[in-house]
């Protein structure tokens, strides 16, 4: 692999997907991409993608797909899956019958043992994760508001054996801005833990509650349950040997102090009656929990509820 010019595809064009591309582009990457969403696609065409608030940055793209088949045909050497937790079952079956060459995985998505998914697949050696730290929404099909980026994002290959690539990617992201730090096989694992941790302890809450996080973190009630959702969590974090920073509560409340007056992409998703990453944040922490033999009553509440709302929204699973 060329590492002074990537070839880049990436498969789905929420926030994460098209602030990667932008970067990636402005990088002087050749990126590929696509997404279900056709009137998204026929946007990009026309206009290109657009980053505002946090961020300002526009690119337009050669290499746009209306289907990922389609777009496994292109010549690229890395794969970037940005599609919900809940897509990837079918995603990497759809990879694994389509693709002709053999290829590098990076997943930037948040949530704990997404990597499970591509090693029904892909080995270990064929996959990077990467934890982003930066948020934002779509204000069009084609224009996303970052809400923030409290730097870095940390990428690390799986099995250490594509530290190389993984520093080159993070580099290229750094030189334009977006300050990545790649990181080894055992500490990448740690970032998951904490970031999830942090998603599990607003997302759901505010989710049910309807309130935005900033709103959620004003309020004594709602502040008393995060803190009780962020000690369940370091509790079960510390019986799998997770290595969270010193005095990580604390470092927590106040890094969630800090949230803008907003809802997270998991509330956006149940009041539109979507699907949700329930099952990967708050869920695993009830499921690692029960490994342990740690009563988590506070996430399994907010865990049930969440699917409880998508079973009558007729999306997600209903037990």
């Amino acid at each position: 692999m060329e590492y002074n010019h990537l070839k880049i595809g990436i498969i789905g064009l929420g926030p994460i997907g098209q602030t990667l591309a932008v970067h990636f582009k402005i990088a002087g990457c050749e990126v590929a991409i696509t997404d279900l969403d056709r009137e998204k696609l026929n946007l990009i065409r026309k206009e290109g993608i657009e980053i505002v608030s946090a961020i300002e940055k526009k690119s337009f793209f050669k290499y746009v797909y209306y289907s990922i088949e389609e777009m496994l045909e292109h010549d690229f050497d890395i794969l970037i899956s940005a599609v919900k937790d809940y897509h990837v079952d079918k995603l990497v079956k759809v990879i694994r019958t389509n693709l002709k060459k053999d290829v590098i995985l990076l997943s930037a998505q948040n949530g704990i043992d997404i990597r499970k998914k591509y090693n029904c697949h892909f080995p270990n050696s064929s996959i990077l994760r990467m934890v982003i730290n930066f948020a934002g929404n779509l204000q069009a099909p084609n224009v996303v508001a970052i809400n923030f980026f409290n730097p870095p994002n940390y990428i690390g290959s799986m099995d250490d054996s594509q530290g190389e690539l993984a520093k080159k990617i993070a580099e290229t992201l750094t030189d334009v801005g977006m300050l990545t730090v790649p990181t080894n096989s055992f500490s990448i694992i740690d970032k998951i833990w904490e970031k999830t941790i942090l998603n599990a302890a607003l997302s759901p809450l505010c989710a049910i509650s309807r309130l935005t996080m900033k709103e959620a973190m004003s309020n004594g009630d709602t502040l008393e349950i995060i803190e009780q959702i962020l000690y369940e969590a370091v509790q079960v974090a510390n019986a799998e040997e997770i290595k969270l920073p010193e005095n990580f509560i604390k470092l927590a409340i106040r890094y969630l102090s800090n949230a803008g007056n907003h809802m997270p992409s998991l509330a956006v998703d149940v009041i539109n009656k979507r699907e949700t990453e329930i099952d990967f944040m708050n869920g695993k922490i009830v499921e690692y929990g029960r490994k342990h033999y740690i009563k988590t009553p506070i996430n399994l509440v907010l865990t049930n509820l969440v699917s409880a709302i998508s079973c009558k929204n007729g999306v997600g699973r209903c037990k």
